[in-house]
């Protein structure tokens, strides 16, 4: 697809894939200006506000996602974790001929909406992060350049919004409030809940929802789950609320989505 500029930073709560097949596209991301090239791979998380900020004429690029639930449970990659929690940009060093005929592939087959196919595409997906981790990486930020000057407070502030954004990552499909995300970083949580409000663009509870329906929108794709079923391992203590919050984002009710994944194919993220 086609590189565009973006009206403004977005999050989601994925593991996001980057592969740029020509040109040269600029993201602003943590703070810094990080540019991926022609011919490389990047992946990063989502909830990291984010947002391309330029990108040369013509560029094009796949984009894919590996849900953060896939990402958790994969054994023996603690510091590629921390690091990609932490906010990491990583570009994986070993690039083979390969690659771009891969994820042209894996994306024609997401498109499909046929979902043992898509099974299929998210383990070659997670070997392929797992091939990033063991073959080597760096992260993009040590590169690029900062748009300013980061004070001892900010840094500090920095540091406990991403301690409050991996805590959501790890526990939002449980009972967790916006309050027990401040707490779990030593704040009080009215003070958390207005830093992560000014940092992050969306407030706490915004972002534990969002992160519960993204991963709704993965059981509803990949399982023949009840609406019900998918509710409740999605973090919702009911099918209204559920319901209700899945209305709210995307404007339809979670069946007709389901029928529309399986009919034409993914939407547009």
């Amino acid at each position: 697809m086609t590189v565009h500029k973006m009206a403004g930073p977005h999050m989601h709560s994925q593991i996001e894939l980057n592969f740029v097949l020509t040109g040269a596209m600029t993201y602003w991301f943590d703070g810094r200006e990080l540019t991926v090239d022609e011919g490389r791979l990047c992946l990063f998380w989502g909830m990291i506000p984010h947002q391309v900020i330029d990108r040369r004429e013509g560029t094009q690029f796949i984009c894919l996602y590996v849900p953060m639930s896939v990402f958790l449970g994969l054994a023996n990659l603690n510091r590629f974790r921390d690091a990609v929690f932490r906010g990491a940009m990583i570009e994986a060093l070993e690039i083979r001929s390969y690659d771009r005929d891969i994820f042209d592939r894996w994306r024609q087959e997401l498109l499909a909406g046929d979902p043992d196919l898509m099974e299929i595409v998210r383990n070659e997906l997670t070997a392929r992060v797992l091939r990033i981790e063991r073959e080597g990486w760096r992260d993009l930020r040590e590169e690029g350049s900062a748009i300013a000057n980061v004070s001892a407070n900010e840094s500090e502030r920095v540091e406990h919004i991403e301690r409050m954004l991996r805590f959501i990552a790890e526990h939002a499909l449980e009972e967790i409030s916006a309050e027990d995300v401040g707490l779990n970083v030593g704040l009080h949580p009215n003070y958390a809940m207005a830093i992560f409000k000014r940092a992050v663009g969306h407030t706490i509870n915004q972002a534990i929802v969002r992160h519960r329906l993204d991963t709704a929108q993965s059981l509803l794709i990949s399982t023949d789950l009840s609406i019900t079923d998918v509710a409740f391992e999605s973090g919702f203590g009911s099918a209204s609320r559920f319901y209700e919050a899945f209305g709210g984002r995307f404007r339809e009710k979670p069946t007709a989505f389901r029928r529309r994944m399986r009919s034409k194919g993914l939407p547009p993220a």
